[in-house]
Parts: C-alpha cells; sequence; structure tokens
C-alpha cells in the first residue's frame, strides 16, 4: 500500500497555461481550425480527444470524424479508424495506451509533458517490485498508468468495468492487487466486497471534491442530482445518486428525469453533457471545504496544455511521437485486450 508523490510539485497551474496560450480572435481561431482540418486530410490522420480537454478541441474531433471519449475507447477508436496518424488530445498515458493497440500507426500528441498524476504517482520502477512482493495476488490496474505499468499487470479495467472485473476474479477466489487510485478502488472494494490491496495514489482533480462543501451545495438545490467519478473521496461517493465513469455520467445526464444535476467530476465534461441534455441544468461541484488546497479547481491543468496550436505544430513537423518499447508494449497489449475480450463476453 505504497504512494509516491515525489512529482507534486512539478504540476502545472492553469493559469499560467492559459497565460502561455495564444489569445485569437474568431477569425484568427477559425483560420487554425481550418489549417487543421486540412492537414488532417491530407496526411490520413484522425484526431481523437477526451472529455477532459478543451471544449474547442473536443468539437473539432468531432467535426472532423474524430472521436471524444475516455481514454480506452479513444485508443480502441484509433485501431478501427483507417487513419495512418493518430492525433491524441490528452495526457501522456493516452497516447502509449493508443501506441499499444497500434503499433504500426503513428501516434502523435499535442504536448508530451501532458501528465496524469496517477500515471506519475505509480511508477514502474516501485510498482513492480511491490508486486512481486504479493505474487498470489491479480495485478489489475486501472488505465491511467504507463505502458510500463499496464505490462505487469494482469488486467488493464477502466472506471466503467472495473467493478464488473473484480467481481469476476472474487468469484474465482482471487486476491487483487490493485493501482494506482485509492478511492476507486476503495469504492470497488466496497461494492463487491473483494479482497483488495490498494495502492495509494490519487488524482489531483478528484481529490479536491469535499463533502462538507457538496452537502452545503446540495443544500441550496435539493432537487438536484448529485453524479459522481469514482475517483472521488468515499465521502464525496456516499452523497452519489450516480457513481460513474464519464461515459456513465454524461448517459446518466441524458437520460435520468432530472432537470439538474451536481456534477463531480473534471468540468470539461459539460461540454459533451450539454451536447446530449441541453435542456438540463448543470451545477459544478465544489473543490472546496475542510482540507481543499483551492476553491474551485475542477479542471485538470496538465489536460488544459492540449491547444489548437499544438495540433497544427504536430502536423506539420511530425514532433511529439509517441513510442512504447516492443517488448513492453506486447505485455501491455495483453492486459489490455483481457479487458477488452471480457467486455466484449458480457454484450453477448
Amino acid at each position: 500500500m505504497k504512494s509516491t508523490a515525489n512529482w507534486e510539485a512539478s504540476v502545472p497551474a492553469t493559469s499560467d497555461i492559459e497565460q502561455l496560450k495564444p489569445h485569437l480572435n474568431k477569425q484568427e481561431q477559425g483560420q487554425l481550425i481550418q489549417q487543421i482540418k486540412d492537414k488532417l486530410a491530407e496526411q490520413n490522420a484522425v484526431l481523437v480527444a477526451h472529455y477532459y480537454t478543451d471544449p474547442i478541441l473536443q468539437q473539432l474531433a468531432d467535426e472532423t470524424g474524430g472521436c471524444v471519449s475516455d481514454s480506452l475507447e479513444m485508443a480502441r477508436f484509433g485501431k478501427a479508424s483507417s487513419a495512418e496518424k493518430i492525433i491524441v488530445a490528452g495526457v501522456r498515458f493516452m497516447g502509449e495506451t493508443a501506441k499499444i493497440l497500434s503499433p504500426e500507426k503513428t501516434i502523435l500528441m499535442p504536448d508530451l509533458e501532458a501528465n496524469c498524476s496517477l500515471d506519475l504517482g505509480c511508477p514502474a520502477e516501485d510498482f513492480i517490485p511491490f508486486c512481486d512482493q504479493h505474487p498470489d495476488h491479480t495485478v489489475v490496474v486501472y488505465s491511467n498508468t504507463s505502458a510500463a505499468v499496464k505490462a505487469r499487470a494482469d488486467w488493464v479495467v477502466t472506471s466503467g468495468i472495473a467493478t464488473k472485473v473484480v467481481e469476476h476474479l472474487k468469484a474465482q477466489g482471487k486476491k487483487i492487487l490493485w493501482a494506482p487510485d485509492r478511492h476507486l478502488g476503495q469504492y470497488i472494494q466496497s461494492v463487491t466486497g473483494a479482497d483488495m490491496l490498494l495502492w495509494q495514489a490519487s488524482c489531483i482533480v478528484h481529490d479536491e471534491f469535499k463533502a462538507d462543501a457538496l452537502e452545503a451545495l446540495k443544500q441550496k438545490h435539493p432537487d438536484a442530482k448529485i453524479l459522481v467519478h469514482p475517483e472521488s473521496a468515499y465521502t464525496v461517493v456516499k452523497m452519489a445518486d450516480v457513481v460513474g465513469s464519464t461515459t456513465q455520467l454524461i448517459n446518466a445526464v441524458q437520460n435520468m428525469d432530472a432537470q439538474t444535476f451536481i456534477v463531480a467530476t473534471d468540468n470539461r465534461i459539460f461540454y459533451k453533457m450539454q451536447e446530449a441534455a441541453p435542456d438540463k441544468t448543470l451545477i459544478e461541484a465544489p473543490t472546496g471545504g475542510v482540507g481543499a488546497s483551492c476553491t474551485m479547481c475542477a479542471h485538470c491543468s496538465w489536460m488544459a496544455m492540449n491547444s489548437l496550436q499544438g495540433i497544427l505544430d504536430v502536423l506539420e513537423n511530425g514532433k511529439n511521437e509517441v513510442f512504447v518499447d516492443e517488448a513492453v508494449r506486447v505485455k501491455a497489449y495483453e492486459s489490455t485486450q483481457r479487458l477488452l475480450d471480457f467486455a466484449a463476453s458480457l454484450k453477448k
């Protein structure tokens, strides 16, 4: 039950990133978008973007036949696409996952420094020996991990299917070593009752949601339904009407009868939520409260490093290509494909 947090001092401030981005007027932005569209078509390239990136990037991915989704679906879309080049707007592990599933394709990212606290909080050099110390445990890792960590795992899972995988393993009498998110692990453990050894990393965004502030907001909006991503602390998860992955939360907004929702996940997801249910009212869950380090920071500063200019730059000069050692990739592919096969079996 180990945690590594030496990276925390290097987390970029979103405000600093926004200051570095060029401030474009509508005409300049339109010209930049058209240049990107032309380059994508010329190079047989496709843009895949995560729900937590800037809405302008999500819109561009949609308009150009790309994909806006969670990390694994982004990679799966890229694999199924006839495109020879995949531009991944997200964080580094997402680019690696795309390369794991599509080794023959060129994977580019707007900024290779865009990272993830869960990935950084579970470095392979610490995680692999920790696994070796517990050989009687089945190793299950969240998709928010490096290729090297995925290569050491028996299973790679997403938040949407993790509970079902753990239930499957529990039925076989397996003990589970879970990494890296302690909150997601605790939630799964509470639902399944599985014997789980939890790595102690967390998401810098979801860690900031606080139950006391959420309760105060709920009192102001008593009819609102609370939607929570399970990377949040268990005290927050327990308050939720729906606990789910990014895709599951979007579906909840679209399908539930409620008119108002308090949403505890990265606020850039509002773009797809509003697209799915334009008549619904969305309220950002507060990140202030007892123990919070900021008052409103429900957005990943690493995701903010993705930009239109960054996408155009990599299309023009081919920089920021993602590579994964082939021996590592093969092992990571096995644990990832095990998830895809399991998901397919559930649909059957």
